[in-house]
């Protein structure tokens, strides 16, 4: 007989610990497609729509953390 037991509240995420996460691989995966596309000759509005996610995924992160200070 298998017990199942739920995750101490302490061991659960959180939606905030979710969002952390998946701010933080499009931060990694669009700085990494920008280098790509630099070595790869591609046109400049990849670089731009690139570089804007980057921006706008790390300046998210900053504020969430900003505000989590408070």
């Amino acid at each position: 007989m298998q017990h199942t037991t739920t995750p101490e509240p302490a061991d659960r995420l959180s939606s905030g610990d979710i969002a952390r996460t998946v701010l933080w691989m499009v931060v990694v995966a669009s700085a990494l497609a920008n280098m790509a596309t630099s070595f790869g000759g591609a046109d400049t509005w990849v670089h731009l729509v690139c570089g804007a996610i980057t921006v706008l995924c790390a300046g998210t992160l900053v504020v969430r953390n900003l505000r989590g200070r408070r």
